[in-house]
């Protein structure tokens, strides 16, 4: 038996910026993900068995050997309290965990190297195992790459023969760390600690050496081994007994082998959580929580819908869904949740609901989330794309079908339209810039750790959902939901389905960034599309400007909803202006601002015709044409927050908003909110509006509210009345930020303190980020982006992040990326303002 050391020669280069913060149905997604499920295929053996042994890799394992299963050991040896008694130093935490992994392995293609991922740990003891004939091979050395790749080489005496099957046993060691990737240690209440797994998208080999490639499929079983007092949850479901004690000290919980499943599903977490169990069907669910939130029964609005969206999902897709399914609500994560395969974490506020202090709103959140995730169990776990540029094959997928679970499954909340209408306004926004990508980018320029999670985001999400509601638009729902029960078959006769060319189509949405502003001659009928980009002078590698296509026109103006005429040609701008704007459907009344505001940006309409857009708001009651005004507005009010505009427009604001904020007055005066959910997301707009501009009976309002605040309207109240006081206000709002433990309250109380108008406050929150005992470092993005969307403190967030790059790095995503946190992007944007002429002030001083 030859045993060699895999000592590092030099640790994998420094800690790369991590964490994070959907062609068709299957008939478009059938397309699509019966493409990608033809390629997930393992390279066959050769028919003559090759001779050339492989050159080494560059950014990718090359495939020559093909893990079948893992068997993973664990032991991690962190305290989950730190009590200290009388006369007793109480222990130091440890942050440290050790274990080996053996690797069942395929030999594709002859080679004498084996390389797989490994990334900060201690790895040696490297044994390769001829398992078809029981012979131990000879390790020559273990080879850290200094690069990106974070390669771990295994040099072998002899090569691995085609169609054998090998084994590798490695032992390794590593520290649990503390900023929210690979396996990490959280805080809760005082004193009290646990540790999780966050692996999304190459954080696999942080925990284990590993083929860590989506594509690289394998069954895992793995055996943990943790203190006395503790529970440890996984994939699977313990093997026998939950755990067995080892002395006096210690448990060991081994788990059922998981299903075949990507490195990046793999997950355990180890703590003194306890469940809420529900039986549904022949399914047991469980929702873990800590302790007092499960025994206040925090987690009964998860435990009351999860069945309800499992179900609706195991009869859309056809296909059951077979792993067990365990929820977990965590002090500490960096995404909002994570899907893993019978284990799905979930940060604390997108889980727990509490009764009569949570926002009624937040019962839709809660919804989406856990509908979303749902969903990544069909689309992502059981069907995977080949590479990471393809993840929004996974996360577009999700995102709509998320808003299609809670339609069907949760009928009374009414939201889809909504949901639907503010992905399409995102996914402009970001599609509109030339830093946009394409859905699907060239796998050669996805290959490093940054560039795969710089895909996290709008795009994928947003554009990735967008452009599938289009297509199931184009080929109506039975036909697209046809598609996607099928879609799991390799052989399929698409023209069985639907006459439209899918593949041709959705390339053009899916291969190339952005979407085309349509130029018409109404005289002629001639038509011109280009990209429409807010910089008009940027150029895109993606996209050729093109004449007219009619059927490239007929799926931009269902992208795009907005008025068609001749069944396919999208109407010409300009002549919407002339339509009397009250009497169009609700969804154009939004999408008409929208349009208006975004082409104003990109300088080919006049702002003028972009307020005119907004004057029929004085009037309107509705949420949709209320949000899209909103939102386009805030990029305005950052663009002329320090010009003569700037007066005008809050006094045209005021104006524009009486009528809404008096429709909901005695709601808001009496505490109270309208049932319909649109009317409650509505009311939060009046008020934000109305005071922010500062409409005297909304202030007044701020100033004298005594009686208790609706949950609904307290993350709004609260901003208007800090960003109305001072110091005395802040103080008062910090002060309960830090003492509450209620986590609704918490969260509206940290938006809120970035509302105040004070530079030195805002710089002072800020600062208060860099501790982790303040503000949780899962918090940083939300706390510094909310800053940035605050006109008083956008120059304050970017310097400040310039200033603690290295710090804030860990959460860089979110801050950039995540709505409404791409506020920093006004700051930048600054330079490319409009020009102030004269004309915009004096019309808006006149309406």
């Amino acid at each position: 038996m030859a045993k060699t050391s895999c000592m590092s020669k030099a640790f994998a280069a420094v800690f790369g910026i991590l964490t994070i913060l959907v062609t068709g149905t299957l008939v478009g997604m059938v397309v699509y993900y019966n493409m990608e499920l033809q390629k997930l295929n393992p390279t066959p053996p050769p028919t003559v068995p090759s001779t050339t042994l492989a050159p080494p890799p560059e950014m990718r394992l090359r495939g020559d050997v093909l893990p079948e299963s893992y068997k993973v050991f664990i032991q991690v040896y962190f305290y989950t309290r730190i009590i200290e008694e009388v006369n007793v130093t109480s222990p130091n935490q440890t942050l440290t965990y050790d274990g080996n992994v053996t690797v069942h392995l395929k030999c594709v293609k002859k080679t004498k190297t084996i390389f797989l991922h490994s990334r900060h740990q201690e790895v040696f003891n490297a044994t390769v195992k001829n398992r078809d004939s029981n012979k131990y091979l000879g390790v020559e050395e273990c080879i850290f790459h200094k690069d990106e790749s974070d390669f771990l080489e295994i040099v072998l005496n002899e090569a691995l023969e085609v169609g054998g099957n090998y084994s590798l046993f490695l032992n390794f060691s590593a520290d649990i760390n503390e900023y929210l990737d690979g396996l990490y240690l959280s805080t809760y209440q005082e004193g009290e600690y646990l540790v999780a797994t966050n692996l999304e998208p190459t954080s696999a080999r942080s925990v284990f050496p590993c083929f860590d490639e989506p594509a690289m499929k394998a069954r895992f079983t793995l055996t943990v081994i943790h203190r006395k007092d503790t529970i440890a949850l996984a994939n699977e479901d313990p093997a026998g007994i939950d755990s067995n004690l080892i002395g006096d000290d210690w448990l060991y919980t081994r788990f059922h082998p998981t299903e075949v499943m990507s490195t990046y599903l793999f997950a355990f977490t180890v703590s003194e959580f306890t469940a809420k169990k529900t039986n549904h069907l022949d399914r047991k669910i469980y929702t873990y929580a800590r302790p007092e939130a499960t025994e206040a029964g925090h987690t009964d609005y998860a435990v009351s819908i999860t069945g309800k969206i499992l179900d609706f999902y195991q009869d859309y897709f056809d296909i059951g869904y077979t792993q067990k399914l365990d929820q977990i609500a965590l002090p500490d994560l960096g995404p909002q949740a994570m899907e893993n395969w019978g284990l799905v974490m979930y940060q604390e506020g997108g889980l727990l609901y509490q009764e009569g202090v949570s926002s009624h709103l937040q019962k839709e959140e809660i919804s989406f989330l856990i509908a979303h995730e749902l969903a990544h169990q069909w689309f992502g776990n059981l069907v995977t794309m080949k590479w990471w540029n393809e993840v929004w094959l996974n996360e577009g997928f999700a995102t709509y079908m998320s808003s299609l679970a809670v339609d069907r499954a949760l009928p009374s909340l009414k939201v889809r339209d909504m949901f639907l209408a503010n992905q399409l306004h995102i996914a402009f926004e970001a599609d509109s810039l030339a830093s946009s990508h394409p859905l699907t980018p060239p796998a050669a320029e996805v290959q490093t750790t940054d560039q795969i999670v710089a895909l996290f985001d709008q795009i994928t999400y947003s554009k990735g959902s967008a452009v599938l509601t289009m297509l199931e638009d184009v080929l109506g729902e039975r036909v697209f939901h046809k598609g996607i029960k099928v879609g799991h078959a390799i052989n399929i006769n698409y023209e069985s389905f639907t006459r439209v060319d899918i593949k041709k189509v959705m390339n053009t949405w899916t291969n190339q960034i952005g979407y085309p502003v349509i130029t018409i001659n109404t005289s002629s009928g001639d038509a011109y599309q280009k990209q429409f980009l807010y910089n008009d002078t940027s150029e895109s590698k993606y996209w050729r400007t093109s004449n007219y296509s009619e059927e490239y026109v007929a799926f931009y103006c269902v992208y795009n909803k907005m008025q068609c005429v001749k069944g396919n040609v999208c109407s010409v701008f300009s002549s919407l202006w002339e339509i009397p704007v009250s009497s169009l459907p609700l969804l154009n009344r939004g999408q008409l601002i929208d349009d208006a505001f975004n082409l104003a940006r990109a300088k080919q309409v006049s702002v003028i015709l972009a307020l005119n857009s907004t004057r029929f708001l004085r009037n309107e009651t509705e949420y949709l044409p209320w949000e899209s005004a909103t939102r386009n507005l805030q990029y305005f009010i950052h663009m002329f927050d320090r010009s003569e505009v700037y007066g005008p427009m809050k006094m045209y604001l005021q104006n524009q908003v009486k009528v809404l904020y008096n429709f909901f007055k005695d709601y808001t005066d009496n505490s109270t909110v309208p049932d319909v959910p649109t009317s409650q997301f509505n009311q939060i707009n009046a008020i934000k509006v109305a005071c922010s501009n500062g409409l005297p009976e909304c202030l007044d309002m701020i100033i004298n509210k005594q009686i208790m605040i609706h949950p609904n309207l307290r993350s709004t109240i609260y901003c208007q009345a800090i960003a109305a006081g001072g110091q005395k206000e802040w103080e008062f709002a910090w002060d309960r930020f830090q003492s509450t433990t209620d986590l609704s309250e918490k969260y509206q109380l940290s938006e809120a303190l970035t509302c105040t108008k004070k530079i030195w406050l805002l710089n002072r929150y800020l600062g208060y980020t860099l501790d982790s005992e303040k503000i949780r470092l899962m918090d940083v993005s939300s706390v510094i982006g909310s800053v940035a969307k605050n006109e008083a403190g956008q120059a304050l967030a970017w310097n400040f992040i310039r200033a603690n790059w290295d710090y804030v790095s860990q959460q860089y995503v979110a801050v950039f990326t995540t709505p409404p946190h791409s506020a920093l992007k006004y700051y930048i944007f600054r330079k490319h303002s409009f020009d102030l002429n004269h004309s915009v002030v004096q019309r808006l001083r006149t309406d």
